[in-house]
């Protein structure tokens, strides 16, 4: 096999998850700007147990697919989903997975301190990623304005409650789940 190729069990893995997050941004919670989805929940597991590459790559595809008008993002899809201000959260998933695999996938067993702060490190990306896009898109791109304070307080301080719980669940889902199920190790 080639290196970089994808064996089946790897591609339908990926799959699995790019199923997963799809499914994930269809559970919601709306707030201002940023709606409160299970996207992260899937992402971080996506991390954890698929690995850093593997992680990464299923949530591309699910980008993809969203741009391509595939209905998979919270609000619909296509590429003019480029142009929201919470689609840097979006690609802020690709690299928290990315992050989140690499930092988990060092040590195995997988333990739950170590997923938790995994998944804690792919959560600060993803708000690094979503809160300079937003700021960027709605300043310079949209020209609707956004201060410092609204940004801080709608794109974090509203909704990183609810997805630093995902990060514990997602920790301890990944934990169990390795100890019962060969997913955790697709790389291989």
């Amino acid at each position: 096999m080639l290196k970089g190729s994808l064996n089946t069990r790897q591609m339908t893995l990926c799959a699995l998850f790019t199923a997963l997050i799809a499914v994930g941004a269809q559970i919601k919670v709306p707030l201002p700007v940023v709606p409160f989805t299970l996207q992260f929940l899937f992402t971080t597991l996506a991390g954890l147990l698929l690995g850093g590459r593997l992680g990464a790559l299923s949530v591309a595809v699910y980008l993809i697919l969203g741009l391509a008008g595939v209905p998979v993002f919270t609000e619909g899809g296509g590429p003019a989903y480029l142009l929201k201000p919470s689609f840097g959260y979006l690609i802020g998933f690709m690299f928290g997975a990315w992050s989140t695999g690499r930092i988990a996938s060092h040590v195995r067993p997988l333990s739950l301190k170590r997923a938790a702060a995994a998944s804690a490190c792919g959560l600060a990306v993803v708000y690094v990623c979503g809160m300079v896009y937003c700021y960027l898109i709605s300043n310079f791109v949209l020209a609707q304005p956004l201060s410092f304070e609204a940004l801080f307080i709608y794109c974090f301080l509203l909704a990183v409650p609810g997805d630093i719980l995902l990060c514990f669940v997602g920790a301890l889902l990944a934990v169990r789940l390795a100890e019962r199920s060969p997913l955790s190790y697709a790389r291989s």
